[in-house]
């Protein structure tokens, strides 16, 4: 195997806990994990040896995300959504207790803005630095940083409450 695919490899526990911070649904994060590496694959040339490969992978999965959000704002235009009537159940096979201590944590996420969760994402749950979170995100550091504080403060606010 060779050090592009190792290296892609080694990235996937980071790169699916970002999708399940864009998609806040498990099966989405998942399909979203797939297209970006799919696409990270079909285009491995365009990275640049040297360069870091989660930045690259963080900026595909951001791009494929804005893809998909588009593609279902059309769809919604003219279908209902797959869930409507779907009766899920739980699964049985979940650590409860971890999903209880999770709950409050992930439901203050969902209520973040989009910009926020996404700053939180990258800058507190996979560790980036700022300049990398902001190239990633396509801002100025300074906006990623008011992002970054707004959404701490909001996340304090929530779990305080909870």
């Amino acid at each position: 195997m060779r050090a592009f695919e190792r290296n892609l490899l080694e990235l996937l526990p980071r790169l699916r806990r970002f999708a399940r911070s864009l998609a806040r649904d498990a099966a989405d994060a998942d399909d979203l994990c797939q297209r970006t590496i799919e696409r990270a694959l079909k285009s491995r040339e365009q990275w640049q040896e040297g360069t870091r490969l989660d930045s690259w992978m963080y900026r595909i999965m951001r791009n494929c995300w804005i893809d998909e959000t588009r593609a279902r704002a059309r769809r919604a235009k003219t279908f209902a959504s797959e869930e409507a009537g779907a009766d899920i159940g739980t699964d049985a096979h979940r650590d409860i207790e971890r999903r209880a201590e999770m709950a409050d944590i992930g439901r203050a996420m969902e209520r973040l803005t989009g910009d926020q969760r996404e700053a939180v994402a990258l800058v507190l749950v996979e560790g980036l630095a700022y300049k990398e979170a902001a190239e990633i995100l396509d801002i100025p550091i300074g906006t990623l940083t008011s992002r970054l504080t707004r959404g701490r403060r909001a996340l304090a606010e929530m779990l305080e409450a909870a």
